[in-house]
């Protein structure tokens, strides 16, 4: 699929944003439906780390949001989307540009939305790995992402404050 203009001005407006741009990723592609990104992670001067190869900050920082981004664009506005965990094997030092790949079938959206009609929020697991041109993976991430109905979480947010006054 192609990126649209819109998400074009998404992945520009990323690319810049100061919190992304100081990891050192790129967003190179995203999906217009949101349902793959792609990022490229050069070894560079602010890359770099002390014994010259990619920091591990940067490989993680360049990978932590995206997952998150996704699923708040693709399900909408009546659903809470939250990051609640991460873990990251290093597999190998990064000597020269990496890659990552995310993508959210829509399956896997079916099967979210699905499983919150008869739960009240869910965790899902998602795995990205950090490859070299070769494919070789340098770095495998988890992320552990916290998705709930609007309408469940708003109502438990007005009861948590209601035992709390």
């Amino acid at each position: 699929m192609s990126e649209s203009f819109r998400t074009r001005l998404t992945r520009w407006g990323f690319n810049f944003f100061p919190a992304y741009r100081g990891t050192g990723g790129r967003l190179t592609y995203i999906a217009d439906d949101f349902h793959e990104i792609r990022v490229k992670l050069p070894l560079n001067w602010r890359t770099r780390n002390y014994v010259g190869t990619i920091f591990g900050g940067s490989m993680y920082g360049a990978v932590d949001p995206l997952y998150m981004v996704m699923l708040i664009k693709i399900l909408g506005s009546g659903y809470v989307v939250w990051d609640k965990a991460a873990t990251i094997r290093f597999k190998r030092p990064g000597r020269e540009t990496l890659y990552a790949e995310f993508k959210v079938t829509p399956d896997e959206v079916e099967h979210i939305k699905d499983e919150l009609t008869r739960s009240k929020s869910i965790d899902r697991i998602f795995h990205v790995n950090l490859i070299n041109e070769a494919g070789k993976v340098h770095a495998e991430v988890e992320k552990t992402i916290y998705i709930a109905s609007k309408a469940w979480s708003e109502k438990k947010a007005e009861q948590e404050q209601a035992v709390a006054v």
